[in-house]
């Protein structure tokens, strides 16, 4: 019996299409995770210049309430304290000198006749008064 080479070639082209789809399978699953991988590391990346934004800020109020600057603002406005050398102004109304109470004018409502209301949901007009 004499063997020849052609039951071997169909054998090992499928066994090569076989390789391959597992290849490909392969391939798909590492672009799924990468991906994933990016997407995760955009997330992360994203909250760590949040949190580097809280961090610089958070570090610029602490310079702040240490200084100088705050102190006197916190004792000038809560206090009501001064410095040496200030000189404190108490503004005082003269006397005879009475504020005028501001009038508020009466607001007297418009009269609208019924007929008024329905002709305004009809043609999509506000009433008014005559």
């Amino acid at each position: 019996m004499k063997f020849n080479g052609k039951g071997w070639k169909p054998i090992l082209i499928v066994l090569g299409f076989a390789v391959l789809v597992f290849l490909v399978m392969d391939f798909n699953s590492r672009m799924a995770e990468l991906r994933r991988l990016t997407a995760e590391k955009e997330d992360v990346s994203a909250r760590v210049t949040s949190l580097v934004a809280t961090q610089i800020s958070l570090e610029t109020q602490v310079a702040y309430a240490t200084s100088d600057a705050a102190v006197y603002y916190w004792a000038y406005n809560f206090q009501h304290m001064g410095k040496e050398g200030d000189v404190l102004v108490v503004p005082i109304q003269p006397e005879g000198n009475q504020p005028q109470p501001t009038p508020t004018p009466a607001v007297t409502p418009e009269v609208i006749q019924n007929w008024q209301v329905w002709l305004s949901l009809f043609i999509d007009q506000p009433p008014s008064a005559p």
